[in-house]
C-alpha cells in the first residue's frame, strides 16, 4: 500500500489535476462544469477526478442527478507540513534587501 504522501504527490504531478484543484478553490462544481475548460472527454476528466478523490484531495457527491466535486480543505495539510520541514532556511529580510537595492541601483531621474 502506498504512503499517503506518495498518493498526494502522484495526484499533484499532473497539470490537469492541479488546474482542477485551482478551479475548486473558488467553489464546488458539477463534473460537467469542471470538464468545460479542458479539451478532453468527460470520461478523461472523470479519471482525473477519481485520482483526486482517491488521494483525498476532493470529495464527490451526487445531488439529484448531478455529480458535484468539492475541495477537501485539510487534504494538503500533511504534504504542506512535510514540505515545510525543508524550509529551515533563514527567511529573506525584505527591509535589508530594499536597502541593498537602494545602494546598488541608480536613483530615478
Amino acid at each position: 500500500m502506498a504512503h499517503p504522501l506518495d498518493t498526494t504527490f502522484q495526484a499533484l504531478a499532473d497539470p490537469t489535476r492541479r488546474a482542477i484543484l485551482t478551479m475548486l478553490l473558488e467553489d464546488d462544481m458539477a463534473v460537467t462544469d469542471v470538464a468545460e475548460p479542458f479539451e478532453m472527454s468527460l470520461a478523461a476528466i472523470s479519471k482525473h477526478l477519481t485520482i483526486l478523490t482517491r488521494a483525498g484531495l476532493i470529495q464527490q457527491e451526487k445531488r439529484g442527478r448531478v455529480k458535484w466535486c468539492k475541495l477537501d480543505p485539510d487534504a494538503l495539510k500533511a504534504a504542506s507540513v512535510w514540505m515545510q520541514s525543508f524550509g529551515q532556511f533563514e527567511p529573506v529580510n525584505l527591509d535589508a534587501f530594499e536597502r541593498f537595492l537602494e545602494t546598488e541601483l541608480p536613483p530615478d531621474p
